[in-house]
């Protein structure tokens, strides 16, 4: 009787300790892709045009994954929602200058992952117009 208790306890204690050694590694690993992937994205200021602020979004897929670019307003509002599967992915994004100051998301979801870099641009339109871009 003793045996198959100790036997029991034993049992026990290898499954909880290999369910929550499976769950360190899965969430390293994301920590990981999520490290890869944030190296994989680039968000920079191109400059401006008649009436738009341009960002150059580059995302190098070496897999050609299927991947999503998802721009958002300050106010989490959608402006643009677009799938593609580039290994080599180089797109310039011309936001409207609807206000003098404007907050604009960029984020690049790919599978499980995603990576987020938020801008902070200011428009002063004076005798000569000025655009002032800081990466948040």
């Amino acid at each position: 009787m003793k045996t198959n208790y100790r036997f029991a306890i034993a049992l026990f204690v290898t499954l909880v300790t290999a369910a929550f050694t499976s769950k360190a590694n899965t969430i390293a690993e994301n920590k990981d892709n999520a490290a890869v992937l944030e190296k994989q994205v680039s968000v920079q200021y191109e400059g401006n045009a008649a009436n738009s602020v341009v960002f150059r979004v580059a995302f190098e897929n070496p897999t050609a994954q299927k991947f999503t670019l998802i721009i958002k307003n300050d106010a989490g509002d959608v402006l643009y929602n677009g799938q593609f599967n580039d290994a080599h992915f180089n797109k310039a994004i011309h936001l409207l200058k609807e206000n003098s100051e404007m907050n604009p998301v960029f984020v690049i979801r790919s599978g499980n992952q995603k990576v987020e870099q938020a801008f902070k641009v200011n428009v002063n339109t004076d005798t000569e117009e000025e655009v002032v871009v800081t990466k948040q």
